[in-house]
């Protein structure tokens, strides 16, 4: 309304406990405080609602935190110590003084040293992994790679574990733009995954090809298949579908690929596999 005047009234309208409207100018007529209390209403409305959409954003970033320290303490208890009563008990084994052990019993439990050794690394990996992705403090390194190079040392990632692979990369792939320490994390969980739901008669195969305008990569097992209804819930945190298996882990390892892909630009979707199974299936955009 311009520069006050010696003559200007002011009026005012409060909002909330907090927040009050201050408007100076000459006196109002009924139709205008009508619009004006109109008018502040629905500012107060607004203002309102902008609080609690703020409230239930930080209650759903405390609910997710308390959800991941509860985990974190369920893994420690739990899948953390399996692996450590494993190694303290071969070692222990191998310590004793009362037994001589056959070179064969020594290598079995030297063995079982080694391979529980690598599944608390990667259990405690995939926990790091997940707080990183959870906390935002995930970097990227990004440069020109070769995808069939990551696939490899995706595979030698996994050991012994890895058994017999079926890998078949096209020869003629581009090389893509990305960080290969977080896509060879991400591409090692989803064929460790397969592994654990494949039968042991049938080897996990490993695709990749350019499809169109993209490099593909698909992991292929021949399990039990995921339904259509369950496979956005197979890449959150915590889960592990059907829970047949006593030794996989905390339930991070897809949800930690999806989340590195995801962060990468590239995507990650489940297939059905011709014949029963499942497909991973891995996507990056290449220029023409």
């Amino acid at each position: 309304r311009g520069p006050a005047r010696p003559e200007d009234a002011t009026h005012t309208a409060t909002l909330d406990a907090r927040t009050m409207l201050a408007i100076t100018g000459t006196d109002l007529g009924p139709d205008d405080r009508q619009l004006l209390r109109a008018f502040t209403d629905q500012l107060a409305v607004a203002l309102h609602s902008r609080e609690l959409q703020a409230e239930a954003a930080n209650a759903e970033v405390l609910a997710q935190g308390n959800e991941l320290r509860t985990a974190l303490l369920q893994a420690v208890s739990h899948d953390l110590r399996t692996p450590l009563a494993s190694i303290k008990a071969s070692a222990t084994t191998l310590l004793g003084q009362d037994v001589s052990w056959t070179p064969e019993t020594v290598r079995e439990l030297l063995e079982t040293i080694d391979e529980e050794a690598d599944r608390l690394n990667e259990l405690i990996g995939n926990l790091l992994d997940m707080s990183r992705l959870h906390s935002g403090a995930l970097e990227l390194s990004t440069k020109d790679v070769s995808v069939e190079d990551v696939v490899l040392q995706a595979i030698a990632s996994l050991g012994a574990r890895a058994g017999a692979l079926e890998l078949d990369v096209a020869d003629d792939l581009p090389l893509i733009a990305t960080d290969p320490a977080l896509l060879e994390r991400a591409v090692a969980n989803v064929i460790d995954n397969a592994i654990s739901w494949s039968p042991a008669a049938e080897p996990v195969r490993i695709e990749a090809a350019r499809v169109r305008g993209a490099v593909v990569v698909r992991v292929v097992d021949r399990g039990l298949g995921i339904p259509p209804a369950q496979r956005d819930k197979v890449f959150q945190p915590f889960q592990r579908l059907g829970d047949q298996h006593t030794d996989t882990g905390v339930g991070l390892g897809l949800a930690v690929a999806r989340g590195f892909i995801d962060a990468l630009g590239g995507d990650l979707t489940i297939e059905d596999t011709p014949g029963g199974g499942t497909t991973m299936v891995f996507s990056f955009e290449v220029p023409a």
